[in-house]
């Protein structure tokens, strides 16, 4: 008999932050339910936060980088990928190159995001769907 393993987690669909316990048996997401001790959300969660589990193991989910070449879409390793992009972004001036952060990001994503674009490639010029 397979045994059930439960794993706190946040779920990944907006920023809020909830807490969902993800049920996992033979190394798959099974199902997940509100972790109820969260100080978040109490042990609620929205409707996507209920069923959050279900693109996980998605055919149409990327697991690996892919790069453009000739028209079509190939596997590449991380360090190509990076590369690649690291590349093509000292092409630009910090003026020439925006952020856009949505709210389906954690706040520390959002800050990662923004630290990144001040700090590596000077620009200031970072925005979120959020914004008022």
């Amino acid at each position: 008999m397979t045994e059930f393993k439960v794993v706190h987690t946040i779920c990944p669909y907006c920023g809020t932050g909830c807490g969902i316990d993800l049920v996992v048996k033979d190394g798959k997401v099974v199902d997940s339910h509100p972790f109820k001790r969260h100080p978040v959300n109490e042990g609620k969660v929205c409707i996507k936060g209920n069923y959050c589990y279900e693109f996980v193991h998605s055919e149409d989910r990327l697991t690996k980088p892919l790069i453009k070449k000739n028209g079509e879409f190939i596997e590449a390793t991380w360090d190509e990928a990076l590369s690649l992009i690291a590349g093509k972004l000292k092409q630009y001036s910090p003026d020439e190159v925006a952020f856009f952060s949505c709210a389906r990001g954690t706040n520390e994503e959002s800050y990662a995001l923004q630290k990144f674009a001040r700090t590596v490639l000077k620009t200031n010029n970072v925005d979120h769907c959020a914004r008022i």
